[in-house]
């Protein structure tokens, strides 16, 4: 008769509350640190923040970066060092958002937005240039045709490399670890699980201290009060 129990269960749930989100007229909030859509950063003078060195090209596991860098024009140079990203493209048709690219990056050229809902009719369109993974004069990401972006999906960009920056090492977290960008500044660190835990271990060791107090306070006066 356990076959009954099935049956039980499944008209139980006829009869409960049952919510149903109308996607895509609305969406679900978002993990802050989820990995989405790139972008390519300027620093708040709006100077490219690629230098071209490859290595997100070298550290992705997928192959789906190609950047090529070339020298910077002294009398208008595209970054402040001596080479910028002149090619840069990714093939999302093979990204698997591991976010490597981010913690590789040393100057904190590529992040990832929030932003994964997005396809494609061709695989031209899948694959992203510089022109349309480099953010406008406004700081904020391109948004192509093909893309549903909605309010918020281009803010924390990247939080899970932010709050332990730089690559990851968790004695920066609370710390700020991130230049400037164009149009948000320099972004506050996260406190991350390290705070939650530095806070809770104080008022664990807070009680206990009051907890010790008070019994010493017993202990005197019994000592005073008993017979001898």
């Amino acid at each position: 008769m356990g076959y009954l129990d099935g049956f039980r269960i499944t008209l139980k749930k006829l009869f409960e509350d049952r919510v149903t989100t109308q996607y895509p007229e609305n969406k679900t909030p978002k993990p802050e640190r989820l990995h989405g859509r790139h972008v390519l950063n300027r620093y708040e003078d709006g100077m490219e923040k690629c230098i071209g060195c490859e290595l997100c090209a070298g550290v992705c596991p997928a192959r789906c970066i190609y950047v090529r860098g070339a020298d910077n024009d002294p009398a208008d140079p595209t970054s402040p060092g001596e080479r910028f990203g002149f090619i840069y493209e990714i093939n999302y048709l093979r990204c698997i958002h591991c976010d490597l690219c981010v913690e590789a990056c040393p100057t904190e050229a590529i992040t990832e937005t929030k932003l994964f809902e997005f396809s494609f009719t061709n695989r031209e369109d899948a694959i992203y240039t510089k022109d349309e993974l480099l953010v406008d004069d406004d700081g904020r990401p391109q948004h192509l045709p093909w893309e549903d972006w909605r309010p918020g999906e281009d803010e924390h960009t990247s939080a899970w490399v932010r709050a332990t920056a730089p690559s990851g090492d968790a004695d920066y977290i609370g710390r700020v670890g991130w230049s400037g960008e164009l149009g948000y500044g320099v972004r506050a660190p996260e406190g991350g699980q390290r705070a939650e835990a530095e806070a809770a271990a104080e008022a664990t060791a807070a009680a206990a201290a009051e907890a010790e107090a008070d019994d010493h306070a017993g202990h005197g006066h019994d000592g005073h009060g008993g017979s001898h």
